[in-house]
């Protein structure tokens, strides 16, 4: 028999003046009548003082809770991300900046920190659509992937969101560091993608892939790399890795798809150089445009000073 759980919890500032009931099943992500069944049995506590379920806690109330026990199976374990900066907020959609080490949503296989767990854990509600691991997600970032990500907080934003990203409508420019020079500076990369044909964590250019269509420029050459700005058509899984590998021009830090491992130590980078760096859509029930821009996190800024520096040595 699985032993339970003590836990201490801190109130996120989200969740001042929520009724105890529903402020616990958004940050533990337990059902409802799970966490009434806590309450009722007197196993949630604040200063020794059991609390009942109409009660109202406020921000940094210390709870003491006897959390039931596992059921064997992965659930969404709302956990704090360091770094992770909400950029909007309002009662239909959160827009948030994503550091690198973070996944979208709880999937087989990885155990870290989600961006999903990290809003419920500080104390926002989100969309209850979709699997119950993945509620109010529209759209993914790669776990090594830096930058701009937006979830839904109620229904028809998710089904408004859903209709935008599968419509191709919301805009996503992304930069990237990729080995060589490009040549043209600019283009189109329009390449079927699906899974590895033989290594199933990969995807690949396939004759018979997922239609997958890239568009590109150079903003700046270095000595071996280039700097692009990149306008995803399509949202392929690994799409911008994918394409650029198949032109033997492998993201920088990527050694998943062929990146040379001396470059990415020269450069300190342990993740491909790729951010999320600007999201466009129309809000799902005021429909404004809305425009988000996000600037690199410390390691990118770090590989392009350690290029500039060797620019000016050369």
């Amino acid at each position: 028999m699985s032993e339970r759980e003590n836990k201490l919890l801190s109130i996120p500032e989200g969740l001042d003046q929520e009724r105890v009931d529903a402020a616990l099943a958004r940050v533990l992500g337990l059902s409802r009548s799970v966490v009434v069944g806590l309450l009722e049995a007197g196993e949630v506590t604040r200063k020794g003082k059991a609390l009942g379920k109409s009660e109202k806690v406020a921000s940094g109330d210390l709870l003491e809770i006897l959390m039931p026990a596992p059921k064997g199976e992965a659930t969404l374990t709302p956990t704090p991300v360091e770094g992770l900066r909400v950029v909007y907020n309002d009662d239909h959609i959160i827009v948030i900046d994503k550091p690198a080490g973070v996944a979208a949503h709880p999937s087989p296989g990885w155990s870290g920190p989600t961006v999903i767990g990290a809003i419920i854990a500080a104390g926002y509600n989100v969309s209850t659509s979709g699997a119950a691991e993945r509620q109010g997600i529209v759209h993914r970032l790669d776990v090594g992937t830096t930058g701009l990500m937006v979830v839904a907080k109620d229904e028809i934003s998710y089904s408004h969101l859903k209709d935008q990203f599968r419509d191709r409508t919301v805009g996503k420019v992304y930069h990237a560091l990729v080995q060589g020079h490009m040549d043209p500076t600019e283009g189109t990369i329009d390449a079927p993608i699906d899974r590895h044909p033989k290594e199933d964590y990969r995807f690949a250019v396939v004759a018979d892939g997922k239609p997958s269509i890239t568009h590109y420029k150079a903003l700046e050459y270095f000595r071996a790399v280039s700097l692009l700005e990149i306008e995803l058509e399509t949202g392929r899984t690994h799409q911008i890795r994918v394409h650029f590998s198949a032109l033997h021009h492998p993201l920088v830090g990527d050694l998943t798809y062929g990146a040379d491992h001396t470059i990415a130590d020269r450069l300190e980078m342990t993740r491909p150089w790729l951010h999320a760096r600007e999201l466009t859509l129309i809000h799902p029930v005021t429909r404004e445009e809305l425009r988000f821009t996000s600037e690199y996190p410390l390691d990118l800024t770090r590989a392009l000073s350690l290029l500039e520096a060797n620019q000016e040595r050369d």
